[in-house]
């Protein structure tokens, strides 16, 4: 399909876009603030409010006694509370809200609180939970015990632990939702990936039925999974005070409110044993993977799934076990984040890869091209096939395009030459399965209408975040109908308009909200056929092309598709229609970890080459090479969009983003001045990104593949390529190791690694 503007550019750029915040608001509109805790854990003793309730402008307080339904805002596995109650299990958790005329009078109020804690033992690391064996859900185990014997039989053998920071989102928008109750229920309107849970958690906490709220969702100012789950608590209490004070009500979150209360991307501990033969040929893996949950179970049980899914990444395993741990923690709870999980296995598996091909004296990327998933060695530890074999040949034409080779063998010169400037680069390739492993969340809906102008609206259960879908959905429609795109528009996500919406995630969005949408499409050109046959006396199929719609028979007439369509509402057909799609072939036994979790896998491969001041640990990415596998892809200009800001992305988490805590279980990182994510200074100063020329072997939308999460797991490569800068120390006769995110600090300490080993 050819390449469109994102559907809001102009509006992006122009300030005309409307967010929860830009939302008019009535005069006496009341603002939240929440007053939290200060410690990790802890049982609460007393909660004295009466200075709060005196403080000026304060017109309601809640508690967690105050709230009419359930004290539960949990998507998936109940543990999350709304509002603490008796005891605290985190810094920042809410323990009550304020509802005041103004923001600054309940940031005011807040502080006025006077609490009494006991103050009680937490557990703050992946290391203190796992050898207490504290998990929100149950450590997982999958594969067999005759992988000791197999990699004790190894040729060569690495056994590797790396310890992997989480990221903060860094959403553009904080969360934030807006509440004002109608005569028919509440109205919602939020900064959510997931309208439907929304829903449903507000609904739970009144003690109402959804059918009673509805929420609406125009855009969000990112979202990277932040959205996912934790909305959904601003949205609960906006609806508590507007139904106890009949007024609306806003929560947004000021920045450092947001950094601190809600989640992050998962820590996580990871053990890798790795083996291969004589030849470099893999003989198993033993993984191990801890993720830090936080105090709740919020996602993290997929989340960890997820990770355990991905530890193969691209290669083939005669023989693994993977353990997975959900370690609970007293610290806020972790949620989704862009790769779900995946990039952390991932990591753990290429670090290792590199450790292995150093171990057997082998050139990391001939290693990994010897261990691809290629025909005969198709099945992942999961025992899903692999079907669609991409990735040998997709390397080999990123090796070609890149230049690879070349440039590898001038790098290695470059560093004999410079003993203070080393170079560094790498070549990782990615395989991401594409579909919630959740199974049930696997579907989608949409709602066309067609007006008697010509005119299309699409709605649909996906929400955009500034990753394009609105405008691929547009795409799709217009296509299906032979339309111009400003002749068709997406509007803003209502769950009155599609019900019980998956949340848009997992990189699914374009691929079921677009069929689904494609479905409605056809059901409505079938009735349209049928008329026109019926109706019109024309015959066989119609053609809907250049904003025409004609019959297949030779010489027939033509009409326009607004006189069409218009011909069509005069003789009483229904010009509106309804689409469901639910992804196929997809079941999956966790416990066992056996079945297809995915649809297909969306595949890709990055080349990073990086510079290293081995004085300071400084560095800079000189150059990017992508080609990645987009399938056919639905618009080239927002993918290839996605693809730089998910690896600019992964970047940062790799490299410069450092989460940190204090020794009390308090985050050190609360905004912009100590939180530093990538800027257009650290963007590689070329940046070639390509697509693979293969169609989906699955019957997607239009042969299409999902672009969302994978792009952010190339990144990896600078990863790597730092590590490489730092081996060459060694004359690439061993790999340093080197922390994540590797700050300039950290590769500092990578280089006295490597000089102790070259001694």
């Amino acid at each position: 399909m050819k390449p469109h503007p994102h559907e809001s550019a102009k509006a992006h750029v122009t300030g005309k876009a409307l967010y929860v915040d830009d939302v008019a608001l009535p005069s006496d509109c009341l603002y939240v603030v929440t007053g939290v805790s200060e410690h990790p854990k802890a049982r609460l003793l007393s909660v004295d409010l009466q200075g709060v309730w005196r403080s000026s402008g304060v017109v309601d307080v809640l508690t967690a006694a105050d709230i009419p339904g359930e004290n539960e805002v949990g998507a998936v596995l109940p543990g999350d509370t709304l509002l603490a109650d008796q005891h605290v299990e985190y810094v920042a958790q809410p323990i009550f809200a304020v509802a005041a005329t103004s923001l600054k009078a309940a940031q005011r109020a807040v502080h006025k609180a006077q609490i009494q804690y006991d103050i009680e033992s937490p557990t703050l690391s992946v290391a203190e939970a796992v050898a207490a064996q504290t998990m929100v859900s149950p450590t997982r185990r999958w594969g067999n015990e005759k992988i000791v014997e197999r990699l004790a039989q190894a040729h060569y053998c690495v056994d590797q632990e790396l310890y992997i920071r989480g990221q903060e989102h860094f959403y553009l928008e904080p969360q934030a939702s807006f509440v004002t109750l109608q005569d028919d229920g509440l109205l919602v309107v939020t900064s959510s990936q997931h309208p439907g849970e929304v829903q449903s958690a507000v609904a739970r906490v009144l003690g109402w039925h959804m059918h009673k709220v509805t929420v609406v969702c125009r855009r969000m100012g990112g979202g990277f999974g932040g959205k996912e789950t934790q909305a959904a608590p601003l949205a609960c209490l906006a609806a508590l005070f507007a139904t106890r004070r009949n007024k609306a009500v806003k929560y947004r979150m000021l920045r450092h409110h947001d950094m601190v209360q809600t989640g992050k991307r998962h820590d996580f501990a990871t053990k890798v044993k790795l083996g291969c033969d004589a030849q470099g040929l893999l003989v198993g893996g033993d993984f191990e993977v801890a993720g830090k949950c936080g105090y709740s179970p919020d996602l993290s049980d997929g989340i960890v799934d997820r990770a355990m899914f991905h530890v193969d990444n691209a290669y083939f395993l005669p023989d693994h076990r993977i353990v997975g741990h959900r370690c609970k923690t007293n610290t806020v709870s972790n949620t989704a984040f862009r790769g779900f999980g995946g990039p952390q296995g991932m990591l753990a598996m290429e670090a290792a890869m590199d450790a292995l091909a150093y171990e057997a004296n082998i050139e990391p990327l001939l290693l990994r091209q010897r261990n691809l998933y290629r025909p005969g060695f198709d099945r992942t530890p999961y025992e899903q096939a692999v079907t669609q074999f991409v990735l040998p040949d997709l390397i080999a034409q990123l090796e070609v395009s890149s230049d690879y080779w070349a440039r590898r063998q001038q790098i290695k010169q470059r560093n004999q030459e410079n003993p203070r400037w080393r170079h560094g680069i790498s070549l990782n390739p990615v395989k991401f399965g594409i579909s919630f492993t959740t199974t049930h969340l696997n579907q989608a809906g949409a709602l066309v209408h067609l007006y008697t102008d010509g005119s299309v609206q699409v709605n649909h259960g996906g929400t955009e975040m500034g990753q394009g879908l609105f405008t691929k959905v547009q795409a799709v429609v217009a296509r299906a109908f032979g339309l111009p795109m400003e002749q068709v528009v997406n509007t803003a996500t209502r769950t009155d308009k599609v019900p019980n919406a998956s949340p848009t995630a997992a990189s699914s969005g374009a691929d079921m909200n677009g069929m689904a949408a494609q479905i409605a499409c056809e059901q409505l050109k079938t009735r349209l056929t049928e008329f026109a046959q019926q109706q019109l006396g024309w015959q066989g199929e119609l053609r809907f092309s250049d904003g025409m719609v004609r019959s297949a028979q030779e010489g027939a007439q033509a009409l326009a598709f607004a006189d069409f369509v218009h011909k069509a509402y005069l003789a009483r057909v229904s010009l509106s229609e309804k689409g469901f799609y639910r992804t196929p072939n997809l079941q999956m036994d966790k416990d066992t970890g056996v079945g297809t979790p995915f649809y297909y896998f969306a595949n890709g491969a990055a080349v990073s080459e990086v510079r290293v001041d081995t004085l300071t640990g400084n560095y800079h990415v000189k150059r990017i090479d992508i080609l990645h596998d987009v399938g056919n892809s639905l618009n080239p200009a927002i993918d290839k969009g996605q693809i730089e800001g998910g690896f600019v992305q992964g970047m940062g988490w790799l490299t410069s983003e450092e989460l940190l805590w204090d020794d009390g279980g308090r985050i050190i990182a609360t905004g912009p001045a100590n939180y530093k994510i990538p800027t257009a200074h650290d963007v590689p100063e070329a940046i070639n990104i390509a697509f693979y020329g293969q169609a989906n072997a699955q019957p997607t939308v239009h042969q299409s593949k999902a672009v969302g999460e994978p792009p952010l797991m190339l990144a990896i490569s600078v990863w790597c390529a730092l590590r490489d800068a730092c081996a060459s120390l060694t004359d690439y006769r061993a790999i340093p190791e080197l922390a994540v995110p590797a700050t300039p600090e950290q590769v500092y300490y990578c280089l006295q690694k490597a000089n102790e080993l070259a001694s």
